[in-house]
């Protein structure tokens, strides 16, 4: 490899909402990775930063062309210029959207389970969210459509927001599920917020559908929320984008995102997402071999060392989705006597809404040293008496 994904940035001392824990505790939770992002974005930050000023930004054509040319080199997906609107976070994106979209009192829909940051974006913003679990088979999740359709009729349901590719259970949707949806949030007149954030760590060999590229119906209808953060480990830098094809829409989210003075770049926002776009195709490519030989590592040993658990096959993201069932606690229970008990920190699943009560969520976004030690951790707490 060309890139060393062994040697991991230590981030214990510099205010990491990841490593701000006690001596000994290893945190897996947060999505995010403990690599350096690449060296092609570390220089172009660093030739930003030597400048020395670091007033007001703003978005440029270069910016515009890095995203353009990702989405169709990569996704054979065009999008055009002037579809395009910056935005600090796709989470400030969800919450803007929420409040522009949707009036108060007025449903939000949710396929279950999901990220846990969009019941606050939707609960803090006086609106109800509305679950559709998947239909879980004890190893795989589908939608269930009919669930799905009926809650769409609610005509008090006015959004749907989607993972896509979703988190936590790492499922890609394929073009004929996402045209259903597609189909009946049209016909029932409600707009799909699609986050698509998770959208390039995927499986070697396969990619995702961008939800605007489906058909006709889901472009005119969407909002796709999109970001180099998460691929790129740029979470901190506050850069996103907001693809949204129709016209309408496109200016209430503008309007809701300057309003909530969340559309301008910081000093570094535009600079790391073209270079990220531009130039980070190779580390992302090693980079996802060498996160799916850490999901192969932590499938193994758990279906070999620890029977009480079960990982959950996944497409995409760097988490990884377990079954905790067979030990008889949730996952709220579980993830908290595991890190009282050996200091690993894993999420817990019932924070992500119907259907995750019985998992916790590991990152596995880390050395593989690091993730042998968290095996270890967790076979010790699973089965005191084999250690």
């Amino acid at each position: 490899m060309a890139y060393n994904f062994d040697k991991i940035a230590d981030r214990k001392n510099i205010n990491s909402m990841k490593w701000n824990v006690k001596d000994g505790e290893l945190p897996l939770w947060v999505a995010d990775m403990d690599f350096d992002t690449a060296p092609e974005i570390k220089e172009a930050i660093l030739e930003r930063a030597n400048i020395g000023a670091y007033g007001y930004a703003e978005t440029n054509q270069d910016w515009e062309n890095a995203y353009c040319f990702w989405w169709k080199n990569r996704y054979n997906f065009e999008i055009k210029k002037e579809w395009l609107v910056f935005s600090t976070g796709v989470v400030p994106t969800i919450s803007s959207t929420v409040r522009k979209i949707t009036t108060a009192g007025e449903n939000v829909l949710l396929l279950t389970p999901t990220y846990n940051i969009f019941y606050n974006s939707i609960l803090n913003n006086g609106r109800n969210p509305v679950e559709c679990e998947l239909k879980y088979d004890g190893s795989s999740y589908e939608i269930d459509f009919a669930d799905l359709e009926k809650k769409l009729q609610n005509k008090q349901t006015s959004l749907m927001i989607l993972c896509n590719p979703q988190n936590p259970v790492g499922k890609i949707w394929n073009k004929d599920q996402l045209a259903k949806i597609g189909e009946l949030c049209a016909a029932n007149n409600v707009v799909v917020l699609s986050d698509e954030i998770h959208c390039d760590i995927t499986e070697p060999g396969k990619l995702y559908v961008p939800f605007a590229s489906v058909n006709e119906t889901c472009k005119n209808n969407c909002i796709m929320a999109v970001a180099p953060t998460k691929t790129f480990n740029l979470a901190g830098l506050g850069t996103a984008a907001v693809v949204i094809p129709n016209e309408n829409l496109r200016h209430k989210v503008w309007r809701g995102l300057n309003t909530d003075e969340c559309g301008e770049p910081n000093a570094f926002a535009v600079q790391g997402a073209v270079s990220a776009f531009t130039k980070g195709m190779p580390w992302l490519e090693e980079l996802r071999t060498y996160i799916w030989e850490n999901r192969k590592m932590v499938e193994q040993f758990v279906k070999e060392e620890i029977p009480s658990l079960k990982t959950i096959k996944s497409d995409a993201t760097y988490l990884i989705w377990i079954d905790i069932s067979k030990t008889g606690m949730d996952g709220e229970t579980f993830a908290e006597k595991l890190r009282e008990k050996t200091g690993l920190i894993l999420s817990e699943g019932n924070q992500y809404g119907k259907g995750g009560q019985n998992f916790v969520r590991m990152n596995l976004a880390t050395s593989k040293e690091i993730v042998k030690d968290a095996l270890s951790r967790l076979k010790k707490f699973c089965q005191p008496s084999a250690n």
